[in-house]
């Protein structure tokens, strides 16, 4: 799939309403704004990661971040953790002391725990603000709706979204679960380790996973994004994989707002 696939070609006159799509990372924080169509109105913004990364320090960054972009009347965030009602369960990559693999934190543990990212978005951005995972975020751009889905995002970290008839189904937190060799699928196929192990031993691993997901799911479709999705040896894919362009981790934001088949399921 192609870029082209996946953003729609801009209309003379853009729609509203429009919404500010923001993709927070583990090694980097990226905003843009969508009209009602899906389509950017505004060239994406991007900025380092900073750490360590208190929930203010993130909301401040952010704020600083869109300021430049047009005026949006809603905003949606993807969020590296597990968030239920915009509230953040989890965040993995935010309790360290300087990014992923390094030095927990329980300060930072303690501040994120149960921290309430959409109401304190809300009103650092001025506009209603909708928070849910990154990679159920990056599917929804890029799911057709036809049986079960499976999203997996190759970057900082691993991720995953799960769709069913293009509905969001509750999300599973699997990048921390065992993998192999007494380790988790983040820490077999994050950056860090990618970086250490090289190309070709990396791609295998994900060959693997793909496997351990299609036994865990019996996924009808795979899809392979995130950043480091470039890197994997496509002709080595079975044909119900497909590796789809990053950029949908801010195009889906707007089925935050208005899901495939109109339930509003995104935050669940």
């Amino acid at each position: 799939m192609s870029i082209s696939d996946v953003i729609p070609a801009a209309p003379t006159e853009p729609e509203h309403p429009f919404t500010l799509a923001v993709d927070i990372g583990g090694t980097g924080l990226k905003a843009s704004v969508l009209d009602a169509t899906g389509a950017m109105v505004a060239d994406r913004v991007k900025i380092s990661t900073p750490y360590p990364l208190p929930p203010d320090k993130l909301v401040e960054s952010l704020h600083r971040l869109v300021a430049p972009l047009p005026a949006a009347e809603r905003a949606a965030v993807g969020f590296p953790g597990m968030v239920r009602g915009g509230i953040v369960l989890s965040a993995p990559h935010f309790i360290t002391l300087s990014g992923p693999g390094s030095t927990v934190s329980h300060a930072l543990k303690e501040e994120w725990d149960r921290y309430d990212l959409s109401a304190r978005l809300t009103e650092s951005f001025g506009v209603p603000t909708k928070v849910a995972n990154d990679a159920d975020i990056q599917g929804a751009a890029v799911v057709q709706g036809v049986g079960l889905e499976l999203v997996i995002t190759l970057g900082t970290g691993f991720g995953t979204g799960l769709f069913y008839n293009g509905e969001l189904m509750p999300h599973l937190e699997i990048a921390h679960q065992p993998f192999r060799k007494g380790e988790s699928y983040d820490d077999q196929l994050g950056e860090a380790t990618r970086k250490h192990i090289g190309e070709e031993r990396w791609n295998r691993r994900v060959m693997k996973a793909i496997a351990n997901m299609r036994a865990l799911t019996l996924f009808d479709h795979l899809y392979i994004g995130g950043g480091n999705s470039r890197r994997v040896l496509r002709r080595h894919l079975p044909d119900d994989v497909t590796v789809v362009d990053n950029t949908a981790g801010i195009l889906g934001g707007i089925r935050l707002w208005v899901p495939m088949h109109g339930a509003d399921s995104a935050n669940t």
